[in-house]
């Protein structure tokens, strides 16, 4: 009997460190572990039911992506994101978005991107419009990864991979979800036009004006979440 290659044999340990990192990342991002909580290698290899080896993967996974932390002598931690932190990560969000941007429109294809990105918009506006505030977020999220990945930079796109895990963290951390506008939509259509045809300074203007100020954002995120929460009188 001819043996197994290699490759073949360690595939389920590698579909399972992935399994294992969507299980960690949407407990962090859901709040089962809190901001400063230190993972346990042993007691998680029992909840899961799995080696360490896997485990490891999977965290490593994880902090190359931004979602947990290593502290050397330490161990791993849940990162305790502050209005600072989110401040910087919109910042360098807009540095790499700026920088997709500029190669896009010195390109021959930004008729073609600015097409597919006012598809996404368009999804997002129907999934607001219903109501569908999680899956307009997700397009949110989709619109402007496909933004920095038409830029043809795998760099660039590895970067902003972990840019926008952060921001997914503040996001959920800072403001209690997704910030929920019908408006962004429109914000989203306008900047897909603007990226098909205009001078690059009229598109990077736009996007600097879609992001506005992280703690002004910030601020208003949270004090509509506040009464949203506050019980009745």
């Amino acid at each position: 009997m001819a043996a197994v290659p290699l490759a073949q044999r360690r595939l389920p340990r590698a579909t399972l460190s992935v399994q294992v990192a969507e299980r960690i990342r949407d407990d962090i991002l859901s709040g089962a572990l809190a901001p400063g909580a230190q993972l346990n290698e042993m007691e998680m290899a029992l909840e899961f039911g799995v080696s360490r080896g896997p485990l490891r993967e999977a965290m490593q996974r994880l902090i190359q992506e931004g979602l947990l932390r290593s502290e050397p002598h330490r161990g791993v931690f849940v990162p305790d994101f502050t209005e600072a932190d989110m401040a910087d990560i919109y910042f360098v969000r807009a540095t790499l978005e700026a920088a997709a941007v500029r190669r896009i429109v010195a390109g021959d294809r930004r008729g073609a991107v600015a097409e597919h990105l006012t598809a996404i918009a368009e999804g997002m506006d129907r999934a607001m419009k219903a109501g569908d505030w999680g899956a307009g977020g997700e397009l949110d999220f989709a619109y402007h990864r496909a933004l920095v990945d038409a830029a043809g930079s795998d760099r660039l796109s590895r970067t902003y991979a972990t840019v926008q895990a952060e921001t997914r963290l503040c996001l959920h951390r800072l403001m209690g979800g997704y910030r929920r506008s019908e408006a962004l939509a429109d914000e989203h259509l306008r900047l897909a036009r603007l990226l098909a045809a205009a001078p690059v300074e009229d598109v990077l203007a736009e996007l600097t004006r879609h992001f506005g100020d992280p703690a002004e954002n910030l601020r208003k995120a949270r004090a509509m979440r506040d009464e949203q929460t506050s019980p009745a009188t």
